[in-house]
């Protein structure tokens, strides 16, 4: 301490780090060895640490600084052995050499004995902290399993919801597809019933130009059969006509009355002197007699032959009216018959349409029938499959509440035995039993302490061992906190020291260090191993 004599020099040259100590140092921490050095009073410290107007950690350390710069050059070097001590990184960016932990002024002050108590305070608290920090841990680890357990929860969940929503997208395809052939089975009864208007319409016009000229050949057959009937009569009212001779002979027999009339004139004339004989009168009034007859005759036959023409031309009108009616009748009759056929043959097709509609009508019940059937099946075989998944999940879930129940006994027996610490009996003596290979579950210590604990024990067989503690030997069988050599050991030697209060750890640690008593023993946890591999596959297959 040559280089630091001078007390201003000494603090003037920690002002240039003023805010850099003020920054990173905290008094709780270094107070109780500044306490033990005797450079800070009682006083002191609970003005430094309890004073209410100082609540910020800076001004804390500002007056902390202040008051050992008051005491001198004690103070200083107290300081810088506290530095050295909690804060080796800034005592060597302060003074730029390498922490030596002296400890010059404490011992001077009070002791090998104060030390050794500060030590023994600090490995204390810092058991402490590790026990905080390991409860944390578990905590920690706790809460991950929860959440690993509600995460696969959450993910069966998320894969039941995926499935339903998965069967809830192929019933949507499902249902558009059926739409789609609803829909394009409506497209080809629509044509097809389209094409079937079309063609009743086509076979109306079809039957009705039939029916027309059905009528148009009835009628040519009806005046074929006037014409035929007129033919007749002319043929024959030609023949009732006389002949040429019979003409011949009349025309004769008319030239020989003219002559026999002409020569009665001529011996008429010649005989006009005997007028005045009565024999020509009576001849005369006979001759006037005959032809006033003749005339009247003439007359009665013109009359009667003028009636006989009447009669005939009555008679031939009666024939033709006859005629004209009988071909009205005539139509009328196969006008009915053509109108009955048609009828019938509506009424066929009607009937022929009605069976036609019964037939879609039973089918489409049978159809309707076979699809309710179907959906009811359907709807049984989804229920069946909906129970049977959530019988999985159930199952699946009792899973993972029963793997969590394990994990949960598994964290709570390694708590059990991380809060039994208990000191090995090599820290006791030098014996060659240190050299022994013990191997132990990770956060277990071995020691008497832990024979009425319940912790593992080392002189049981492998398979009592996984019997009694199967958490601590799963965890040996994952691998987890088994370190190389002797770094286990540590950690069990620091919670053996604080649990029993032992003075002088950093001998002891130093000691334990460099002889590294613990050590893991292969043969001891392959034989530990195989029994958890059984017992676990065994545990699995009986969850699936």
């Amino acid at each position: 301490m040559s280089d630091y004599e001078n007390e201003d020099e000494c603090w003037s040259g920690l002002e240039g780090f003023r805010v850099k100590l003020i920054s990173v140092i905290d008094p709780a921490r270094i107070t109780p060895y500044l306490r033990q050095c005797k450079v800070l009073s009682p006083d002191d410290e609970e003005q430094v640490l309890s004073d209410p107007s100082l609540v910020i950690r800076k001004r804390k350390v500002g007056v902390l600084l202040d008051i050992l710069q008051r005491t001198g050059h004690k103070g200083y070097v107290a300081f810088l052995e506290s530095l050295e001590l909690y804060y080796p990184q800034l005592y060597k960016k302060v003074t730029g050499k390498e922490p030596t932990r002296v400890f010059s002024v404490i011992i001077d002050a009070s002791g090998e004995s104060g030390l050794t108590q500060l030590l023994m305070s600090e490995v204390m608290k810092l058991q402490k902290k590790a026990q905080d920090l390991t409860a944390l841990l578990g905590s920690k680890d706790d809460l991950i399993k929860e959440l690993r357990v509600k995460d696969g929860l959450l993910r069966k969940h998320q894969e039941r919801a995926q499935r339903l929503k998965e069967a809830c997208e192929a019933g949507g395809r499902e249902l558009q597809r059926c739409k789609d052939e609803n829909y394009d089975l409506a497209l080809r009864l629509a044509r097809q019933s389209e094409e079937r208007g079309t063609a009743l319409m086509r076979n109306r016009d079809l039957q009705l130009e039939i029916d027309r000229l059905k009528h148009s050949l009835m009628k040519a057959e009806d005046d074929c059969s006037v014409e035929r009937k007129h033919t007749l009569k002319l043929r024959h009212a030609m023949e009732q006509r006389p002949s040429q001779e019979l003409l011949w002979e009349l025309q004769q027999e008319k030239a020989l009355l003219q002559a026999r009339v002409q020569g009665l004139e001529a011996s008429v004339q010649e005989g006009r002197p005997d007028q005045s004989s009565p024999y020509i009168q009576v001849l005369e009034e006979d001759w006037r007699q005959a032809q006033r007859d003749l005339q009247e005759q003439t007359r009665t036959v013109f009359s009667l032959r003028k009636d006989l023409r009447q009669a005939e031309a009555q008679r031939a009108r009666c024939l033709e009216e006859k005629e004209v009616f009988e071909l009205q009748c005539l139509a009328l009759r196969k006008d009915s018959k053509m109108y009955k056929d048609r009828i019938e043959a509506i009424l066929r097709q009607m009937e022929e349409v009605a069976v036609e509609r019964d037939q879609a009508i039973v089918t489409r019940e049978e159809l309707h029938a076979q699809q309710a059937r179907s959906l009811q099946e359907k709807d049984v075989l989804r229920k069946q499959v909906r129970e049977l998944s959530e019988k999985v999940d159930e199952l699946q879930l009792q899973l993972f509440q029963r793997e969590g129940q394990l994990l949960a006994l598994e964290d709570r027996l390694r708590r059990q035995q991380l809060d039994t610490p208990v000191l090995s009996s090599d820290l006791e003596d030098s014996s060659p039993r240190s050299s022994q290979e013990v191997s132990m579950a990770p956060g277990v210590s071995p020691g008497p302490a832990s024979r009425g604990a319940p912790g593992l024990n080392l002189r049981q067989p492998p398979s009592r061992c996984w019997a009694e503690q199967r958490g601590p030997l799963r965890s040996l069988h994952r691998g987890r906190g088994w370190g190389s050599d002797g770094e286990g050991a540590h950690r069990g030697l620091g919670r053996a020291v604080g649990g029993a209060g032992v003075t002088g750890c950093p001998s002891l640690l130093g000691s334990s260090r460099s002889r590294g008593t613990w050590r893991r023993t292969p043969s001891s946890q392959t034989e530990v191993a195989r029994p958890l591999r059984r017992v676990w596959s065994s545990r699995r297959s009986g969850f699936r």
